[in-house]
């Protein structure tokens, strides 16, 4: 079946957005606020956030197998407003503090980049998946909804636990 047209406008949305996002993103990290107080009471926020919508996207998977579909999109809506809560709160934490270097030694320092890298590159994958998943949810081709959710569920919730991981392994050397 062929996209709608309602679909053919939000693609061009979604591929714009997947773009202007994590290029916002970059340009704004590397901008920093003369005086003004750094917001370093952030992160744990911001790592609580990733650790909620963690535990909310298992629920909203748990919801659509049992057939509480209201339930699910109230929780995938919840999901993605926390997305967008937590990318306003990185980027103002950024933007008012120096970013904080890993200070661990050894294979552990290999680990935190690796899962710091996946991380970075997978927040950027998942925003056309999420995007995309959504928009065929609202024009209810749930066949291709599906299909797509598939892939990303599991990539959103690796980008949901590792933001927690890596903030639990960077905030010790938080100044």
């Amino acid at each position: 079946m062929a996209a709608t047209v309602e679909e053919k406008k939000y693609n061009r949305l979604i591929l714009v957005l997947s773009i202007a996002i994590p290029v916002a993103v970059a340009i704004l990290f590397g901008v920093k606020l003369p005086n003004v107080e750094p917001l370093t009471f952030l992160p744990p926020i911001y790592a609580t956030t990733n650790g909620v919508t963690a535990v909310l996207l298992v629920i909203a998977v748990w919801a659509v197998r049992n057939g509480k579909i209201a339930l699910h999109e109230r929780l995938m809506k919840g999901c993605i407003g926390l997305s967008a809560a937590f990318l306003i709160m990185y980027v103002a934490y950024h933007m008012t503090s120096d970013s904080t270097p890993y200070g661990g030694e050894g294979t552990i320092k290999y680990v935190y980049y690796f899962i710091l890298i996946t991380h970075i590159l997978f927040s950027i994958a998942i925003i056309p998946m999420v995007l995309i998943s959504f928009v065929r949810a609202l024009a209810k081709r749930f066949d291709k909804h599906k299909k797509i959710a598939k892939i990303t569920f599991p990539v959103w919730l690796y980008v949901a636990v590792t933001g927690v991981v890596v903030y639990l392994m960077i905030s010790p050397y938080y100044g």
